[in-house]
Formats: C-alpha cells, sequence, structure tokens
C-alpha cells in the first residue's frame, strides 16, 4: 500500500508542477525516481541508476524510434503550412465564406481544416488567433470564448475522432492493434458530430448568456492585431492542395498500396509484420508527399528561407516528441513498481469490457499526465495485449479499440495542467479563471459523451 502512496504523491507533483510550468523532460525521471524510492518501505532493493538508464531511458528511446519520423514530418509540415501563410490562407478563406454571424463557427472550422490536415495544435493556435481576434472584436464576442472555440477546433475530434487524421493520438494504436489511421469510420464520424455540434451548442448558449448579461469583447491589450493581411497569403487552392494530398494520400497507401505489398520479409529479417508498420508508413509517405508539394507551391514565399523553415520545424519536432517520450518513459517506470499492480488489477477489473477497459485507462493515465499521445502510450503499452485478446475472444474488431482508445485519451488529457491548455491560454491573454469552464466543457465533458456513446455502438458490432 506504501507503494500505491508513492505513486500518488508523485503523479500529484508531476500535475502540480507540470501546471506550474515546469519541463516534463526534468519532471518525468525525478519524480520516476522519486516514486522508485518508496519499494525500500516495502522491503524492496532500490537501484535508481538502473531505473534510469535501463527502464526509464530504455522506454524514453523505444518510443522515439517508433514515433519520431511522425513527429519530425508533422511538425515539418506544420511549419511550412505556417511560414508559406498556407494556414493563414485557409484560416481567411473560411472567415469569409462564414460571414457575419458566424464568427465562432469561422474559428472552430478553422482550426479544423488544418489540424485535420496534419498541422500540429499549436500552430493553429498562433495562426488563427489573430484572425479569432479581428472577428470577435469587430462582432462586440466575448474574449473569454475565442479561447474555447480554437479548442473545440484543434484540440479534439480532428486529434482522435475523425477517420484518416494524421494526428498523433490516431496513430499510436495502429502500433497496438495492427489497424490504420480509418479504423472505425462509423464510430469516428459519430464522435465527430457529438463533439462538434455539442460544443457549438454550448458556445453559443455561452454567447447568448454573456451577451443578455451586457457582456461584450471586453478591455484587451491586443488592439495592434488587424487580422491577417489577405494581399501577401497564397490562394486557397494552393493552400489546400498540401492538407488534400495529406489525407488522400493516406487513404491510398493504407488501402490500396501496402495491403497489396508482399511483407514477408518483415517477419523473417526484422521481428514485426507488415499489418504493425503499415498503418505508420502510409502516414509517413503522406505527410512527406504535403511537405514537398506545400514547399513547391509555395517556395517563393518563406520569409526566412526553406532552409531556415526546416531547421526550425526539426527543432520544434524534438521538443514534442521529448515531452512525451519522457511521460512515457515515466509511465514504464511506474508500471514496474509493485504499487501499480494493485492499480492495474483494480482498472482491468473494473468491468470485463475489453472498450470499457481502454477507455478508462487511456482517459485516467491521459489526464495524470496532461497529455493524450503520452497517457495512451503508457495505457497501450501495459494493458493494449489485455484489452485485444478479450475483444479477439468478444468478437470485438480491433478497429472499434483503435477509435475507442483514441477518443477516450482526448478527455481528462485538457485538464488545467495541460500544457496545450496552459499555451492556449497564455497566447489570448486569457487566464483560467475567464475561460476554462468552457474549455473543460469542450474538451473533457463533450469527449467523454462522445467516447460513452461509440462504447455503446460498438459493443453491438457498429465500427
Amino acid at each position: 500500500m506504501i507503494g500505491v502512496i508513492g505513486i500518488i504523491i508523485s503523479l500529484g507533483l508531476l500535475m502540480y508542477l507540470a501546471y506550474r510550468g515546469w519541463s516534463v523532460i526534468i519532471l518525468a525521471p525525478v519524480l520516476a525516481l522519486f516514486a522508485s524510492l518508496f519499494a525500500v518501505f516495502s522491503g524492496g532493493d532500490v537501484h535508481l541508476l538502473a531505473t534510469y538508464t535501463e527502464s526509464f531511458m530504455s522506454n524514453l528511446a523505444n518510443y522515439v524510434r517508433t514515433y519520431f519520423p511522425i513527429f519530425l514530418l508533422g511538425a515539418l509540415f506544420g511549419k511550412v503550412m505556417d511560414d508559406s501563410g498556407a494556414a493563414k490562407s485557409i484560416a481567411s478563406f473560411i472567415t469569409r465564406k462564414a460571414g457575419k454571424g458566424k464568427e465562432i463557427w469561422a474559428v472552430v472550422l478553422s482550426c479544423a481544416i488544418i489540424t485535420y490536415g496534419g498541422v500540429s495544435l499549436f500552430v493553429a493556435v498562433f495562426a488563427i488567433y489573430p484572425i479569432g481576434v479581428a472577428l470577435f472584436r469587430n462582432s462586440d464576442i466575448p474574449k473569454r470564448l475565442l479561447a474555447p472555440a480554437i479548442a473545440l477546433g484543434a484540440f479534439t475530434f480532428t486529434m482522435t475522432a475523425l477517420p484518416g487524421s494524421p494526428q498523433i493520438q490516431n496513430a499510436i494504436p495502429m502500433k497496438y492493434f495492427g489497424t490504420d489511421a480509418f479504423a472505425a469510420p462509423i464510430l469516428g464520424i459519430v464522435a465527430t458530430l457529438i463533439m462538434l455540434f455539442g460544443g457549438m451548442w454550448w458556445l453559443e448558449n455561452r454567447l447568448k448568456k454573456y451577451k443578455a448579461a451586457g457582456e461584450g469583447y471586453g478591455d484587451h491589450n491586443d488592439s495592434h492585431l488587424q487580422g491577417i493581411d489577405e494581399s501577401n497569403l497564397p490562394s486557397f487552392l494552393f493552400s489546400i492542395l498540401p492538407i488534400l494530398v495529406v489525407l488522400i494520400g493516406n487513404l491510398i497507401f493504407s488501402k490500396l498500396v501496402f495491403p497489396n505489398v508482399n511483407g514477408s520479409y518483415l517477419e523473417t529479417d526484422y521481428g514485426t509484420t507488415l499489418s504493425a508498420v503499415a498503418g505508420n508508413w502510409s502516414l509517413l509517405c503522406a505527410l512527406l508527399l504535403g511537405v514537398i508539394l506545400a514547399i513547391l507551391l509555395n517556395y517563393k514565399r518563406f520569409p526566412n528561407g526553406i532552409v531556415n523553415c526546416l531547421k526550425d520545424g526539426v527543432q520544434g519536432s524534438f521538443l514534442a516528441i521529448m515531452n512525451t517520450a519522457s511521460e512515457v518513459g515515466y509511465g514504464n517506470v511506474i508500471k514496474t513498481l509493485a504499487g501499480f499492480t494493485i492499480v492495474a488489477t483494480a482498472i482491468v477489473n473494473v468491468s470485463s469490457n475489453p472498450l470499457i477497459g481502454t477507455a478508462i485507462s487511456s482517459s485516467v493515465l491521459a489526464g495524470v499526465t496532461g497529455s493524450a499521445s503520452g497517457g495512451l502510450s503508457i495505457a497501450l503499452d501495459t494493458f493494449g495485449k489485455t484489452f485485444l485478446e478479450w475483444a479477439n475472444t468478444a468478437g470485438i474488431n480491433p478497429q472499434v479499440l483503435h477509435r475507442v482508445a483514441a477518443v477516450a485519451c482526448g478527455g481528462l488529457d485538457t485538464l488545467p495542467h495541460n500544457g496545450a491548455v496552459i499555451t492556449l491560454l497564455g497566447v489570448c491573454g486569457l487566464t483560467h479563471k475567464e475561460s476554462y469552464v468552457n474549455i473543460g466543457m469542450l474538451t473533457v465533458v463533450i469527449p467523454l459523451i462522445s467516447c460513452a456513446v461509440i462504447i455503446i455502438l460498438g459493443t453491438f458490432g457498429i465500427c
């Protein structure tokens, strides 16, 4: 029991200090070793250096080996789309087409299209924010709704639910369940509709409430932001084509190319199977094509040159994957501790339904780490094989496990200590007090409702 207490204290410190702005790359190994120290009170041996180098770092390195290419190409694609003005061009086009009275819709859809195309949520925040400020200020919409609107479009269904999403949360389950990014399309679309329209219903009702109380945009220090100068932006066609190439390319590689490739050499020469890697390969090929096309279409539009743009993208990918990999290393140290056996047993015994077990483990661990990808990786590393065996026994399609795991990890991950939430509020110049209730409703409550719905549907064989 003392071991469990150590794990709880360690997790609590991780959440609190991450919320306070401490780097997870520093926190994760320190707090993993801190939790390990509690083994002394249970009469066990503590080997801190071995735990750090052979457990923490080994699992960190394994995660980097598996997912760094996706992080790298995703970061490069996002940076190219951002620096070329393509992301802003898409947002400006949608804004114009949405028209008066649809400002919130314009922000949400702009973020959704960009992130569904493979651009990181952080790029979406910075690209959409100036446009959102101009829209909200001109229509006297309370600014505290801007951060939730961006979060709805960038942090929810495009990460986890929409079939074909190249975001890492949709990529991680492929390795464990032998699926691809288009797994369980019906469930994914259902979850998307719940999140999108449920979120918009909430935002529109909050807008009516604030307006009725006499609240307008408010007094904010952002008068210098005037939206985007569209005269210097690429055309909408040239901006959207790379995104379409990523999505369509991923579909073609997943469904037509790699299923017809002879992958027998993988098992004999590399100790894996084509089904285990085809999903990642498809996504990598699609992102690479997207990066190349975005550069070719906009090669004269990079203010600091293409080389510097690519260099910045590479640097950005390092921080992104090291944050997540550190959390994965932390989780793998925790799961080796005796106290974790009690926690794991409790999670597994919650229900004999593998979908419920997958949802609970993914959601809880995402909430603890403050990272959807980190929590999902830890959950599937620990329980994925067990839940897959249960699903096969119950006749549940592995695609359903994939979709439930992806959607579940995008619920509790955006608790107040989440890095993306903190970044979003910082960029918008808002506080947790001003906006988090709405952010939490859109990124925590409604996604959890959507997850419950698809679990029910998936149990009845719908995928």
